[in-house]
């Protein structure tokens, strides 16, 4: 399975699992709502807004995503969504967001952030209990 956002990039197999399952349990005020989707045989779309507080800055944001997906044998093997990054970053930052956000430097920074942070909840998870 391969994934990629304008905040983590590319993930492969294992990785975009965890992304998924860190962002469900790290979420505050998480509210998804689909304004569109729809499916071929192979492929398939969706349109929504995530609604949540970003953890960072106890910011609200509203994200208008568009998602492209390739399907086989009944799974998803390529997922990408598509925002407006600079947008994004304007409501998750704040003032330094909009003005820093179109960017090469916060997109850079932002992936790195989030990149360790997915790093350090796949250790978590691996991490043996007891």
């Amino acid at each position: 399975m391969h994934f990629r956002d304008p905040v983590f990039g590319d993930l492969e197999g294992p990785e975009a699992g965890a992304m998924w399952r860190m962002l469900a349990a790290t979420a505050r005020d998480f509210r998804l709502e689909l304004l569109e989707h729809g499916a071929e045989a192979t492929t398939g779309t969706a349109h929504w807004l995530a609604h949540y507080t970003f953890s960072q800055t106890g910011r609200p944001v509203v994200n208008d995503v568009q998602a492209a997906f390739r399907f086989a044998d009944g799974l998803i093997v390529d997922h990408v969504d598509s925002f407006d990054f600079a947008r994004w970053a304007g409501q998750a930052f704040g003032p330094r967001g909009r003005f820093l956000g179109w960017t090469p430097f916060l997109r850079s920074a932002v992936r790195r952030r989030a990149r360790t942070n997915l790093e350090r909840f796949v250790a978590i998870e691996r991490a043996p209990i007891g």
